[in-house]
């Protein structure tokens, strides 16, 4: 059988992830990225990740071994290659300018056929689906990060989208090894427009001085019991991330209570971004 292959735009954290996953589940990859730096970063990444898998993994025979995988993945800064994809996941930063030039270049150069999930945590399904000459052909998947090592993730139906794009994400995830929760299309979706509200908020409690921290996390990890504390949370995310998100939602509901905390936007501004950057709540290096 010919390898099926998935196009991924964007080869930042999410984007590599994304790749990898993909790759160690058999598919044949395109990964593209305008920036050459970031290629080669996610190559090294991905590399590194199935190398700290592999020496992880009890049964060492089943193993994935790195030069397979990256054989696999096919990292270029052209679309063309997206000709033989039935699949295309878009992960570009959460900016609404960057994310609407990509879907008609997609157009210009895959088959009719061809599956576009945008990888998104905030941003309508609805209205990126606009953007393409296949509407019912565009559907959410929120993946988490770290991708390879989530096995759930968010799938976001449009107003477009049809059963048989559904039935094919479904198909793809469950061959990457993960579950599909499938929700309605709205601002944040469920995840989002729960989660950012905690962590803004959280950055709000660190601001007023009313705990640090530390004392935040340990809030909700010892009397909750969650795995990690929101603030963990924004720094796993990126802090870059975490405001964007939160300036969509604002924008879109118009609803206050989604206004940044001014600490935050003070933090992203210092390129204070979380452990991608070495420091964020707290330090990395």
């Amino acid at each position: 059988m010919t390898e099926q292959v998935v196009g991924v735009i964007g080869a930042g954290v999410m984007g590599s992830g994304v790749a990898q996953n993909l790759a160690q589940s058999g598919f044949k990859v395109v990964l593209i990225d305008i920036v050459e730096q970031a290629l080669d970063r996610a190559r090294t990444e991905i590399r590194n990740n199935v190398r700290f898998q592999a020496f992880s993994q009890k049964d060492k025979s089943k193993a994935d071994d790195p030069k397979t995988i990256l054989e696999r993945i096919q990292f270029t800064t052209d679309y063309a290659p997206l000709a033989e994809a039935y699949y295309v996941v878009e992960n570009v930063v959460e900016k609404w300018e960057a994310k609407s030039t990509v879907y008609p270049r997609l157009d210009a150069v895959c088959p009719a056929h061809t599956v576009y999930a945008v990888d998104t945590s905030c941003y309508s399904i609805t209205r990126v689906g606009a953007l393409t000459n296949r509407p019912d052909k565009v559907i959410g998947i929120h993946f988490m990060n770290p991708v390879p090592m989530k096995p759930t993730v968010e799938v976001i139906k449009g107003w477009h989208t049809s059963e048989e794009t559904i039935a094919i994400t479904n198909d793809l995830l469950t061959r990457m090894g993960k579950n599909g929760v499938l929700v309605n299309d709205a601002p944040g979706f469920v995840s989002n427009r729960v989660l950012m509200l905690t962590v803004n908020e959280a950055v709000f409690v660190l601001q007023d001085q009313v705990a640090t921290a530390q004392q935040v996390d340990e809030i909700f990890k010892k009397c909750f019991g969650h795995k990690m504390g929101p603030l963990e949370t924004a720094d796993l995310i990126g802090l870059d991330t975490i405001l964007y998100s939160i300036e969509v939602l604002h924008e879109s509901f118009g609803d206050s209570k989604y206004r940044p905390c001014p600490l935050l936007k003070k933090m992203v501004d210092a390129g204070l971004l979380g452990r991608k950057s070495g420091q964020g709540f707290y330090k990395y290096k």
